[in-house]
């Protein structure tokens, strides 16, 4: 007898992932493309990034024996639905997927328990009590303009921010002809300063400061990549990393606390699933609760497919298969 199949998707800002899953969970199709958020990127571009991984996961799959599918894309635009059911179509695949977003598959991650909560720092942050796996009250993830306090991007514009206010006032440039290699309490600035400007920057304190702003305007979500680079300062006992990472924990557990209720938290987001000071301050704070880390998102979003087809047991039994990264 042929099996049947489930699609899962997890579109987000950075990229596209989607995961084809038999019913007992085994993985028989995976794929990667680019971003597919729709807000930050367009209809379009998003629509074609989930259509650019759908392919190559299927291969020679027959789309005929795809029984149910999940999309699970960051940045909810509702016009994207029809958009996948002809992507869906155009593959053989007879019904339009479900589609949620990004929490929710961030959540089933982590968790096969219908209620309980998702912290998520990564570029951005926010938190959701989920119930029945889906959002019961949001807290923050209002972007990292105005708001995602202790994501990757607010970490990263806090270092850079205090390293620029230390060049302003004259402190030497790391790394410039002449300097000596930075002390425990200027490892921070060090990696700033080579993150943007290489291994010869100006020697002048102003203008390294200058070209440091210049660089993070012209891509200020690049700021986000200076967060793995605090906690590396924060654990080499730079102090002005050590006081950022507790701000960014305090942040994120206070964002935590407006939503969770019980059960399970899951911690998602490239911030919170690496070994780090940053992961482990947040787990520290969370002393007490059931903590577990988030897997795979686009097989977490095949097993909310599959759990449109399955028993609650056999859905419950196979969760680790499905999210397990292969």
């Amino acid at each position: 007898m042929t099996e049947s199949l489930v699609v899962g998707v997890d579109a987000g800002a950075t990229s596209t992932r989607v995961a084809v899953h038999t019913l007992t969970g085994t993985r028989v199709g995976y794929a990667r493309a680019g971003a597919g958020n729709p807000t930050a990127h367009g209809l379009a571009k998003a629509v074609a990034a989930v259509a650019d991984a759908l392919g190559p996961a299927l291969g020679s799959l027959d789309g005929a024996r795809v029984v149910a599918s999940v999309a699970g894309v960051a940045g909810h635009v509702e016009e994207m639905v029809p958009e996948l059911a002809k992507v869906w179509a155009a593959h053989g695949i007879s019904h339009t997927p479900r589609y949620v977003d990004d929490v929710t598959v961030g959540y089933a991650a982590g968790s096969a328990e219908p209620e309980g909560s998702l912290l998520l720092s990564g570029t951005g942050a926010v938190a959701a009590r989920m119930a029945g796996f889906e959002p019961a009250a949001i807290a923050d993830g209002l972007g990292w303009l105005l708001g995602d306090a202790g994501s990757g991007f607010w970490i990263g514009r806090r270092a850079a921010m205090a390293v620029i206010e230390a060049l302003d006032r004259g402190a030497p440039v790391p790394g410039a002809p002449g300097q000596d290699h930075p002390d425990a309490g200027d490892v921070l600035a060090g990696l700033v300063v080579s993150h943007f400007l290489g291994t010869r920057p100006p020697d002048e304190p102003r203008e390294a400061a200058l070209r440091v702003v210049r660089l993070a305007q012209a891509d200020p979500v690049r700021l986000a990549a200076l967060s793995s680079l605090v906690g590396r300062a924060a654990s080499d006992g730079d102090p002005t990393a050590v006081e950022i990472v507790r701000e960014a924990a305090d942040h994120l557990m206070a964002t935590l606390h407006r939503v969770h209720v019980s059960g399970p938290v899951v911690l998602t987001g490239s911030v919170l699933t690496s070994e780090g000071p940053i992961r482990q301050t947040v787990v520290e704070l969370l002393a007490g609760e059931t903590v577990t880390t988030a897997g795979d998102a686009a097989g977490a979003a095949a097993w909310l497919a599959a759990r449109e087809v399955l028993s609650e047991a056999d859905a419950r039994a196979r969760h680790a298969t499905f999210t397990t990264a292969a």
